[in-house]
């Protein structure tokens, strides 16, 4: 018995209880059977996070407001978002080690490039950075970071049972459907995301580990916080079918207002990665952040406060807070504010990110969209039209429609704004603001803010099964490395000795740095080669042909498939560096491809 039983022997014990416990499993019960209690172990774990994160942004959020004066300035906003993202970024720096930014885009890269495997503490250390960030005012959403907390423990759970890869992928779509739906208390739509955004096939496997991931947490946040819906609204003006035109208009200005966000966080993205020195970065954003706050009180946190007296009908309130107080019963002001909020949302929101704090643009999605509506219907009814639009209504209809845009999933949109709200009365016109918007901005960018970090690096999975299997493919493991090299300087008996060892009809000529000069093809000298009288004479020099392309190590199997494609060749070398490593075949591809597909793709 070793040391550490001999200290240990209950943790011991219980190891090997759970051990044989999953041989068991594996033995008796049917994975596909087993996926389903996994689970339910996920939407109740998904579920408790989601209450937890929740519960500290509030207790936080709570401590440092409750008396800030609504009918003033607040220099109390200038410190306490930078405050919030300095401890965040230490906390990130020296205490987690490891990059847990842009949590719904390391989820897609997990699923699509390892296996869908998370490490152990983004079970918890997104949780805990997040609520500091937003609870201090940090103007992001808490959404990515439960997604990416969501799906770790799916993957962790699934790793601790032993799950297949194709299970392990289900687990991790249960986590992020569970994480939306308990922070949302929006069943359905957690399903959604899943779909649309991580793109999960929705099959006969699938749909029930995510349905029960999914309800299991919704239920579990309705039990916490009551059946009450998120943001209270109660549809005081019908919605007549007149107002379609309106609703058609607005889709195209949400599509629009999307592509806004979309490209602002990306431009802002590429300022803050010019930044060398990290601590100049955080005091950069820590400095945009603190102005917008103070200027725009309603970008501190989430900003829900802000959703709630626009569908509440007042939106006087928006004004609460800050420094133009005094100017809230002017209607043009208030147009002129919800603009600039419009405006600088994107930019509070990078800047958070950016400066080091930790938070998704899920919930600045919302929030953009919510003031998108809103601006848009208060300004159609100053100028006098016929049909006077209701700013609740229109309010509710672009959060759907600004969501829809920004992470290409009109579905979700439609069903979370429906959850969120109750408003499933206004169902027609989410359908119609949603589809346009999402029409429109795939016009100008063909990717989500969360998957075009991936798709330009080849490393996207999509619903399309061909480019799915290909970018689970890794061009290392097609690479044949057993063919027999020759040296430019060799002579031809060199050259047919070599082929008389080997049992390949291909071979690299590279020179004493290793480096690819060019291949010799056995049928292109099937006539010299049984010709002594040139033995001495020739050298493998005066025969070798250059390669139609190489591939690169690390290059996608997308491009290596593109290259294929051009050429008509059937083996291709590989080099890295202009250094020789061996070939890739077609056929070796093709066996891969089959076994992939078969593995991932099938009930």
């Amino acid at each position: 018995m070793t040391e550490s039983t001999e200290n240990n022997p209950t943790g011991h014990s219980i190891q090997d209880m759970f051990l044989r416990l999953v041989l068991w499993r594996e033995k008796h019960v049917k994975e596909k059977t087993f996926v389903l209690f996994v689970a339910f172990l996920v939407g109740v774990s998904g579920g408790l996070a989601a209450i937890l994160l929740k519960t500290l942004i509030h207790i936080i959020s709570g401590a440092l407001t409750s008396h800030v004066d609504v009918s003033a300035g607040n220099y109390v906003y200038i410190l306490f978002p930078s405050i919030g993202v300095i401890i965040a970024a230490l906390y990130v720096r020296y205490v987690v080690k490891d990059d847990i930014s842009h949590g719904v885009t390391r989820v897609l890269y997990a699923i699509s490039q390892n296996k869908s495997r998370l490490k152990r503490h983004n079970v918890y250390t997104s949780l805990v950075a997040s609520s500091i960030t937003i609870g201090f005012g940090g103007s992001v959403g808490a959404e990515g970071p439960i997604v990416y907390t969501g799906a770790a423990i799916g993957s962790n759970i699934g790793r601790l049972f032993r799950m297949s890869p194709r299970t392990l992928m289900i687990l991790v779509g249960c986590g992020a459907a569970a994480g939306i739906a308990g922070i949302f208390k929006a069943p359905i739509a957690g399903m959604l995301f899943t779909l649309e955004v991580l793109m999960l096939d929705l099959t006969a496997v699938s749909v029930m580990p995510l349905l029960i991931a999914s309800i299991t947490s919704a239920t579990l946040a309705y039990v916490y916080t009551g059946y009450d819906f998120e943001f209270f609204f109660v549809q005081s003006e019908e919605f007549y079918m007149s107002k379609i035109p309106f609703v058609i208009v607005l889709g195209i200005f949400c599509g629009l207002v999307s592509l806004y966000f979309t490209k602002v966080m990306n431009m802002m993205e590429n300022f803050f990665g010019r930044f060398k020195n990290r601590w100049y970065k955080t005091a950069v954003g820590c400095v945009i952040l603190s102005t917008l706050v103070f200027i725009f009180p309603p970008l501190y946190g989430e900003g829900y406060g802000s959703i709630l007296g626009l569908l509440g009908g007042d939106p006087s309130t928006i004004v609460n807070g800050s420094i133009f107080y005094g100017d809230r019963n002017s209607v043009w002001f208030i147009i002129l504010f919800v603009i600039l909020i419009i405006a600088t949302k994107a930019f509070a929101t990078s800047s958070t990110n950016g400066a080091g704090g930790v938070g998704g643009t899920f919930a600045p999605s919302l929030y953009v969209g919510c003031m998108a509506g809103f601006v848009f219907a208060y300004s159609a009814n100053l100028m006098g039209f016929d049909t006077a639009l209701s700013t609740k209504n229109f309010a509710l209809i672009g959060m759907a429609g600004v969501m829809s845009g920004v992470m290409h999933a009109p579905l979700m949109a439609i069903f979370l704004t429906a959850e969120l709200t109750g408003g499933y009365d206004l169902f027609l016109p989410l359908l119609i603001v949603s589809t346009i918007s999402f029409g429109t901005i795939k016009i100008f960018e063909p990717y989500s803010i969360y998957t075009m970090r991936l798709a330009k690096r080849g490393e996207l999975l999509t619903h399309e099964k061909d480019k799915a299997v290909l970018t689970l493919l890794k061009i290392d493991n097609v690479i044949e490395r057993d063919f027999l090299s020759v040296r430019p300087e060799m002579t031809l008996k060199d050259m047919v000795d070599t082929i008389a060892k080997s049992n390949r009809n291909l071979f690299p000529v590279v020179d004493t740095a290793g480096r690819l000069l060019g291949i010799v093809l056995l049928d292109d000298i099937r006539n010299i080669m049984f010709r002594p009288d040139l033995y001495r004479k020739m050298r493998v020099s005066d025969f070798m042909a250059i390669p139609p392309a190489k591939i690169e190590v690390g290059m996608s199997m997308d491009k290596v498939m593109k290259t294929f494609d051009d050429t008509a060749a059937w083996n291709l070398p590989v080099v890295e560096n202009g250094l020789y490593v061996g070939f890739v075949s077609k056929s070796k591809i093709f066996n891969s491809y089959r076994r992939v597909l078969r593995h991932y793709c099938e009930d």
